[in-house]
């Protein structure tokens, strides 16, 4: 499997500050919109929503790496434990990736035995991907793991802190979706 190269020093590079309410930000970004001198709030917001991104993918990555995965061959396994064997059509739209990709991921992870196509019985033209014994071994012991990794980075949280972030984040999906639809 392609081994990754992590950019965790990209990460560590960006130096936070705590602004006058406690709130954490992002230094360089103030130091380069200071001299504009014009309310950069919402632009502000938005490119710490791309942080944390970019930080949880490069930490997703990080970890799959650590199970002899990518962080594509995963979401396929967790999926596949999750739901059962699924049409690739179906893996593909849920993981929200091309099928093509999906196709270049069920054939790896076929090629290393951990998940096998199997007939539609439903529809002859469509192909099924499921967990194979070993597949099935594998995704149960990190799953858990998992959850407790996602546990760690919300910790000192409250519940109504992440129902919040939860909002606010896919209030920004809303907005994406109509500016989209426009």
């Amino acid at each position: 499997m392609k081994s990754y190269k992590m950019k965790t020093d990209d990460l560590k590079s960006f130096e936070l500050g705590h602004d006058e309410d406690g709130r954490l930000y992002l230094k360089r970004f103030r130091e380069l919109f200071a001299p504009l001198k014009v309310d950069m709030s919402g632009v502000e917001a938005l490119s710490a929503v791309r942080f944390a991104g970019r930080s949880l993918h490069l930490l997703q990555e990080r970890w799959a790496e650590q199970h002899g995965l990518s962080e594509g061959r995963m979401g396929v396994l967790f999926r596949l434990h999750r739901c059962g064997d699924m049409p690739l059509g179906e893996l593909a739209s849920d993981l929200d990736s091309t099928p093509r990709n999906i196709t270049g991921l069920v054939d790896h992870l076929e090629r290393d035995g951990l998940v096998e196509r199997v007939p539609d019985a439903a529809d002859r033209r469509s192909v099924r991907a499921r967990l194979t014994e070993e597949g099935r071994k594998q995704i149960d012991g990190i799953w858990k793991e998992g959850l407790e990794h996602q546990f760690t980075l919300v910790e000192g949280l409250s519940k109504e802190d992440l129902a919040q972030l939860r909002h606010l984040c896919l209030l920004l999906v809303e907005n994406a979706r109509k500016e989209l639809g426009k």
